[in-house]
């Protein structure tokens, strides 16, 4: 039988979604609800430096806008002030999950294009052709007269249309395959090189910008999303995940933040830059921290992230942060009790119990879940030991394993966020 053959030009006006930069979740928000009046956001590259940001010791609020946080706002002169911002006593506080939808989260986003991804490109002003031969799909991408070329691979289940699992680094496909879930995977040096080469297809058209690779690879997910929406009818668009290890964890976890497309984010041993903590970086690995994190790849983040350095206390947000802003799309995040790398203690007991706080508060408690496994860093197993929340969320699947188990690590260490005895409750 032949190969199947297919070709697409992909533009802004068949990928409504795509019109922004990035975009807005749906919010699910009430009919009739009143619109709400938002805090004042910074406008891009002015954003309160480290010297203009108290020093917060624990994990910041996320129900506080960060113009409520700044030293400069209203009594961040007060010896108290960074006792009450850290302890959830911060003025003008998100009280609603309307508020959250339509001023917190977009601005999250914003902070952290601001702060530590670099600003995504413009998708509006791209457009994507794909072309399909068999299980390979060629991807073209043009923006400003400029054009960046690689490629994706299919493993495709017997049943179609199935979910998709997006990766990069590869991962244990047969699992998934016999769950009935398609893998597909690209080559992210293809994208973006892992150094400060900027060469690769992002940058073929993106060069000079100050953009993390990270967000580079992220936009790479992205663009293969749009390629399989065009060339591949055996894949469900409307059920995808996206995943990778370690530093590509980091690139997945990016992805699922940045494109409300993507169902489910998987990041796997991410650490630093991830879902590793940047305050309590030593409870467990190597001490894995913003100073050498930013050190040996400084090119995973942007410039300004690095401004932080030797300051990292003065973020007004970690990881948990970035975990809260995906809800309430699902995240599941793997962590190896072996890992000599990354604070898997840190994202178990720290950032994984305090982003849930606002999954649940939000009324979607069963969307995130942590899978603390045995084994090293990038055990293929965390593959498996994710596989029943992937089928949980892509199909729809009953399961009985307890994601909110943390293993030999206990209970979560409550002390690292204090603000969690004064979540909001709406009147």
């Amino acid at each position: 039988m032949p190969s199947p053959k297919y070709a697409a030009i992909i533009g802004a006006v068949a990928l409504p979604l795509m019109g922004a930069a990035i975009p807005a979740a749906p919010a699910p928000v009430a009919l009739g609800a009143p619109a709400v009046e938002c805090a004042p956001v910074p406008s891009a590259g002015k954003y309160p430096t480290y010297q203009q940001l108290p020093l917060q010791t624990t994990l910041p609020d996320p129900w506080l806008p960060l113009a409520y946080t700044t030293t400069d706002s209203e009594g961040g002169d007060s010896p108290s002030f960074a006792s009450d911002v850290m302890s959830g006593k911060g003025k003008n506080r998100v009280q609603t999950p309307e508020e959250w939808y339509q001023c917190r989260q977009p601005e999250i986003l914003q902070m952290l294009q601001e702060y530590q991804y670099g600003y995504y490109p413009d998708h509006s002003k791209e457009t994507v052709k794909a072309t399909r031969s068999g299980n390979t799909v060629n991807i073209e991408v043009t923006a400003g007269g400029k054009t960046g070329k690689f490629s994706a691979t299919l493993a495709l289940p017997a049943t179609s249309p199935a979910p998709v699992v997006i990766n990069i680094g590869g991962m244990t496909n047969q699992p998934y395959l016999q769950a009935g879930i398609a893998v597909v995977g690209f080559d992210y040096s293809r994208v973006a090189a892992d150094s400060n080469a900027k060469t690769g297809a992002f940058w073929d058209i993106y060069n000079g910008q100050d953009i993390g690779v990270l967000t580079a690879w992220a936009w790479g997910f992205h663009r293969v999303l749009d390629a399989l929406n065009a060339t591949v009818p055996e894949i469900d668009s409307a059920r995808v995940g996206v995943t990778g290890c370690s530093r590509l964890g980091k690139a997945a976890l990016a992805a699922g933040l940045l494109d409300a497309r993507i169902t489910l984010t998987m990041p796997m041993s991410s650490g630093v830059q991830g879902l590793g903590p940047y305050r309590y970086h030593g409870l467990s690995g190597q001490d894995e921290t913003l100073e050498n994190s930013k050190s040996g790849a400084g090119w995973w983040t942007d410039n300004t992230l690095g401004t932080f350095v030797n300051h990292a206390e003065n973020l007004p947000y970690d990881a948990h942060t970035i975990a809260a802003a995906i809800a309430p799309r699902a995240l599941v995040i793997d962590q190896g009790t072996g890992d000599q790398f990354t604070n898997s203690k840190g994202t178990s007991v720290i950032v994984y119990p305090a982003a849930k706080l606002v999954y649940d508060w939000l009324g979607v408690p069963d969307q995130i879940a942590m899978s603390v496994r045995g084994g090293g860093h990038c055990d293929m197993s965390g593959f498996n030991s994710v596989l029943p929340f992937v089928t949980k969320v892509l199909q729809n699947q009953t399961i009985t394993k307890d994601y909110d188990d943390l293993g030999s690590y206990g209970s979560p260490m409550t002390t690292a966020y204090s603000w969690a005895t004064a979540v909001p409750t709406a009147a």
